[in-house]
């Protein structure tokens, strides 16, 4: 689950504005999430270096850039954020792929299931919170081990 302290932050990206206005929409109406909506990867892959999100959602096929050199960006980027591809090709290799390269946590099809979609939001962004919450937990029990040793070592030079 998300902290209540937290909003949600999920980047949307299609070369198709209507795509983006559509989610954009029924998020707003449906979440508190803070969408932003881009129709260039490129700017996508740039908005990824000094913003977090917590979940990309990329459309597949867009110009200059697939959706997947994109996801692997937010990969390399942000490897903690979910990555959703949405895609009107039904293209199962493609999305063997995606799952295999970019470690992808859903592959939607055009035209989505709105509800559909907002499952795999919400999943996406409760997974995207665990893996922080796991990473920080793991810091915290790294830097107690180091201190645990720290001490163990000043004992053994005391008594010995």
């Amino acid at each position: 689950m998300t902290p209540k302290d937290q909003q949600a932050a999920v980047l949307i990206v299609d070369d198709e504005e209507m795509v983006i206005t559509s989610i954009r929409a029924f998020l707003q109406l449906e979440t508190e999430y803070r969408v932003t909506g881009l129709t260039s990867p490129e700017e996508a892959a740039r908005f990824l270096e000094t913003n977090p999100v917590d979940v990309v959602v990329s459309d597949y096929l867009m110009p200059k850039m697939t959706g997947l050199q994109l996801l692997a960006k937010a990969k390399d980027l942000q490897a903690e954020a979910a990555r959703v591809l949405l895609t009107g090709h039904a293209d199962k290799q493609s999305a063997i792929q995606a799952i295999n390269d970019v470690g992808l946590f859903q592959y939607l099809e055009k035209p989505w299931d709105n509800s559909q979609l907002l499952l795999v939001i919400q999943s996406a962004i409760e997974r995207t919170y665990l893996l922080r919450t796991l990473r920080k937990k793991i810091t915290e029990l790294d830097e107690a081990h180091s201190n645990l040793k720290d001490v163990q070592s000043r004992l053994l030079r005391a008594f010995l």
